[in-house]
């Protein structure tokens, strides 16, 4: 497991939700009749795409914000993003009154962009790899003295969007599997490693069962859902170590890209997560109009890549009750006429 005791994650995650809560929308859980129906499962969607920015990246920018001191709010931060990241941070930044750059890679979605400049931030341009674009960002962090923002590696993002979690516990009860879209792994990682130690709790100095949803022996089964174009953390998982892999255009931008490796979150991913299931750009496609015409909800392509990993597997789950994060509605006009036509 990660280096951090299987308490502390969880402690960590609930004083980040106590954190942000007051700045965040609590999105709510829709039940799925559509994919119910074809799976033969009880299926409920966390609708992160009605969360504010449109994505679930809100809740990692914004307690990394709120955890810096009012002097290094001062100072200003920079991020890297290919979109919803650097409009979360914008947001943070406007709402804290802190200002800071935003850089983004060349080919960024023009949608993602217009909506971080939504929020007033600067935004800068650097490379074509996402990668490449957060070193470049990190770097001119350290010589201008400001504090970097992560999209993923960081502990205080991780568990920023590990809140999910902790609102999926409160809003279903028990539930058995999860499907959450993976990129650089900060939300699987949150998520997966507050559903996966909840069941140790720290009381009374005593190691002891939670006392929510899970016993230790019923923790939710995880699966960790990727893009056949991009599977960079899921390649690296199945070798132990992350791997420098090139990526394949597709319609779940919000997941493409590498992954730095020294990531925080690949202990969890590795270690948290059942399983991983990998989708064709033509079942991301279809979960995508299935969603859109049967909920009547916007969703972009990572959100669909969890939808089209529940669908892949069919039956597999029947008569269980399964919980997929939709984690964005961040969508340019021209993707989303791809997509219905």
């Amino acid at each position: 497991m990660s280096e951090i005791a299987p308490q502390a994650i969880v402690q960590r995650i609930e004083a980040a939700h106590t954190r942000i809560r007051s700045y965040i929308r609590e999105t709510p859980v829709e039940h799925s009749p559509a994919l119910s129906q074809l799976t033969g499962a009880e299926v409920w969607l966390k609708l992160e795409n009605l969360q504010l920015t449109g994505s679930f990246k809100l809740r990692g920018a914004m307690n990394k914000l709120l955890s810096l001191t009012p002097a290094e709010r001062a100072v200003g931060v920079v991020t890297a993003s290919t979109g919803n990241h650097g409009a979360a941070t914008a947001y943070a930044m406007q709402q804290l009154g802190c200002s800071g750059i935003v850089f983004v890679p060349h080919n960024a979605s023009p949608a993602k962009l217009e909506n971080i400049r939504q929020f007033g931030a600067k935004i800068e341009t650097h490379g074509i790899d996402s990668v490449e674009t957060e070193i470049y960002a990190r770097n001119y962090a350290a010589q201008h003295g400001m504090t970097y923002v992560s999209p993923y590696n960081d502990l205080d993002v991780m568990c920023g969007q590990g809140t999910i979690g902790v609102e999926l516990v409160r809003q279903l009860k028990p539930f058995d599997a999860a499907f959450v879209s993976v990129g650089g792994g900060g939300l699987m990682g949150g998520i997966s490693a507050y559903l996966k130690n909840l069941k140790f709790k720290m009381e009374n100095g005593k190691l002891e069962e939670g006392n929510f949803a899970f016993s230790i022996l019923n923790s939710p089964f995880i699966v960790g859902c990727q893009p056949v174009n991009s599977a960079v953390m899921a390649a690296s998982v199945q070798v132990g170590h992350i791997l420098d892999l090139p990526s394949l255009p597709t319609l779940s931008d919000g997941t493409a890209g590498g992954v730095e490796a020294d990531t925080v979150t690949f202990p969890y991913c590795r270690d948290c997560v059942d399983a991983y299931e990998m989708v064709s750009e033509d079942e991301i496609v279809a979960a995508m109009r299935l969603v859109i015409e049967r909920h009547h909800t916007m969703i972009e392509g990572a959100a669909g890549v969890a939808v089209a990993a529940l669908l892949k597997q069919g039956q597999a789950w029947r008569d269980k009750r399964v919980v997929v994060v939709l984690c964005g509605a961040n969508i340019s006009i021209s993707k989303l006429k791809s997509v219905l036509q």
